[in-house]
């Protein structure tokens, strides 16, 4: 039976259970947009993974990810976001995120970076982001990564139209735990496509069967932080955007933007 939003929304809020508003439901003209600009946004971050290497400079990787994304038609959506001044955010080590690419920082033999990629197509978006291990890494940050990538596909397994959506942190944060590591409560996923954040947040902890109710069409990331020590993060007042561990262990973050459809969910870019 094709989803209807109206019949729905009755049915679940008569049970009690938040739905999601019209506007995060995505028609097919704007999944479509969404699709391209995710297609792009996935040729960037393959292209960062065939050139990264020890040596370069994280200034570097922002030449490429602009570079490529030109050549590609899109543009990219986090240079100039309410000051973020690069496009792309390279977040090293301890950085959680939004860690900005700059001359001076080299990439190392050891090095976890995340490169987090957030492209514009004729008007859509689409964000994903990938972990890459640079060198002879050790075998604990090798297993941070592993883990993180397994948090969100494990995740991602789980989700299906009429799931709720605590279920995706639940599921997260159970594998993290099981493992020893931890998750970042201070930083989630978000709705994308017609905007670069919109709603509703994704949360990479929670109970589950708890959360809105998730409907076909819906466009959203999910991104979960994964620390080696604690969870709790700080953020650097110098520049007021990238965040870091309190304690110093290293953080891993793999992301995707997914489709809720009416059979499953797919994903429009990884």
């Amino acid at each position: 039976m094709k989803f209807n939003f109206e019949e729905q929304t009755l049915k679940y809020q008569k049970l009690g259970i938040v739905t999601p508003t019209k506007k995060m439901i995505k028609t097919e003209e704007q999944i479509e947009g969404i699709r391209k600009a995710g297609i792009i946004n996935t040729k960037v971050l393959d292209y960062v993974s065939e050139k990264i290497h020890a040596g370069m400079t994280t200034e570097d990787i922002n030449r490429l990810v602009q570079e490529k994304t030109t050549e590609l038609g899109g543009n990219c959506a986090p240079l100039n976001y309410e000051g973020f001044p690069k496009s792309v955010c390279t977040s090293i080590n301890d950085q959680v995120c939004h860690g900005i690419p700059d001359m001076h920082t080299i990439l190392k033999n050891g090095d976890i970076i995340n490169v987090d990629c957030t492209t514009i197509y004729q008007g859509y978006y689409a964000d994903a982001s990938r972990m890459f291990m640079i060198g002879e890494v050790d075998a604990e940050a090798k297993r941070l990564v592993r883990v993180t990538k397994e948090c969100l596909d494990l995740a991602v397994k789980e989700l299906k139209p009429y799931a709720r959506l605590r279920d995706i942190g639940y599921t997260i944060e159970k594998h993290a735990k099981e493992n020893g590591f931890s998750v970042v409560h201070e930083i989630g996923g978000h709705g994308v496509g017609i905007e670069f954040h919109e709603d509703p947040y994704i949360y990479h902890y929670g109970r589950k069967n708890t959360g809105m109710v998730l409907f076909p069409g819906m466009v959203f990331t999910i991104e979960p932080m994964i620390n080696e020590g604690t969870r709790h993060v700080f953020l650097d007042a110098s520049n007021n955007w990238t965040i870091y561990t309190d304690d110093g262990g290293r953080s891993s973050q793999f992301e995707y933007t997914v489709l809720i459809t009416e059979t499953g969910i797919e994903i429009l870019a990884y």
